[in-house]
């Protein structure tokens, strides 16, 4: 195969983009950014993304998915209180919302009108804030090479808040005005504009923090399903196994984060472990039954009553 040769590519992202390609011959361009959909190789040359995600990218992106139905669920029972009985139907639309969104986003997603999308493999961390690694080879003058190394797995995340959030404003609003009768009409819709407030967070969030996401959400996730299950024990003043299935709510949120803890687990562990580490989805209701049998030394009814009593 004959090449043309050109000086080499300076900057960890910067490479050549094949314009023309005869049989054996191939004619590279200049040095400099890749298109959307490529990125380099080890020879400096821009490649399609033609892989598909690794099960650790899937994960990722359920995480990222998860992240606004979890605050609209958090926010429509924060509002409704006991003064609604609405909350349910509030629950599912926004399951509808997310997961209409996220099918959506994969359908846009090249290859377009298939569940599937084509990937470039995450290598390292700086894949994705290649914006930083822009070379100045003269020390003056900037080589600009900032394209999606980790396509399409940092700007798939926009598109899917976009989805969510356009379907948010097209049947939430709908569902409240019609259902939400036991709620004051300044009241109706506060789980609505949490969502407009929450959403540029995680917009921003993910712009700049995507990487560190990226790697650190299997141990976010364990923690924080952690945190919220000892807090929502504790607030409903759940001492016993009784206490606990005295209620299907409260074996919903159980479930719910024992959900979270495999999923967990199984993002530490990745593909290349799985096998091995899958006997550790054991442990997931050791934090509950911990919990459970612990409550009787904490009181935790007690804690909160002396709270509410200023002591």
């Amino acid at each position: 195969m004959a090449v043309d040769i050109q000086p080499a590519c300076l900057g960890l992202y910067c490479g050549k983009t094949l314009l023309f390609k005869n049989g054996s011959n191939e004619i590279y361009g200049e040095c400099g950014v890749c298109p959307r959909g490529q990125r380099t190789n080890a020879q400096k040359y821009c490649q399609p993304c033609t892989e598909s995600p690794e099960l650790y990218d899937w994960l990722y992106l359920g995480f990222m998915a998860m992240l606004p139905l979890v605050l609209h669920w958090f926010f429509i029972e924060w509002y409704s209180g006991k003064k609604s009985s609405s909350a349910l139907s509030q629950h599912v639309t926004a399951l509808f919302e997310c997961g209409m969104a996220a099918i959506i986003t994969l359908l846009v997603s090249e290859p377009v009108g298939v569940l599937s999308i084509r990937s470039c493999r995450v290598l390292m961390l700086s894949d994705w804030y290649t914006m930083l690694y822009n070379p100045s080879p003269d020390y003056v003058t900037t080589v600009h090479c900032t394209h999606e190394a980790v396509y399409p797995l940092y700007t798939i995340v926009f598109v899917y808040y976009a989805f969510c959030l356009v379907l948010m404003m097209l049947l939430r609003p709908l569902l409240v005005k019609k259902i939400a009768c036991g709620l004051g009409k300044s009241e109706r819709f506060k789980s609505i504009y949490a969502a407009l407030y929450f959403f540029p967070i995680l917009t921003v969030l993910q712009a700049v923090g995507g990487g560190l996401l990226y790697y650190a959400f299997p141990y976010i996730i364990l923690v924080l399903s952690l945190v919220t299950l000892a807090v929502y024990m504790s607030a409903s003043e759940i001492e016993n196994c009784y206490d606990l299935l005295v209620r299907k709510k409260r074996l919903i949120v159980l479930f719910s984060h024992w959900l979270l803890h495999a999923y967990g687990i199984v993002s530490i562990s990745r593909a290349d472990r799985l096998e091995h580490d899958l006997p550790l989805l054991a442990l997931v209701p050791t934090p509950a039954l911990f919990y459970l049998f612990t409550a009787k030394f904490t009181e935790p009814s007690r804690i909160l009553s002396e709270g509410a009593n200023g002591h």
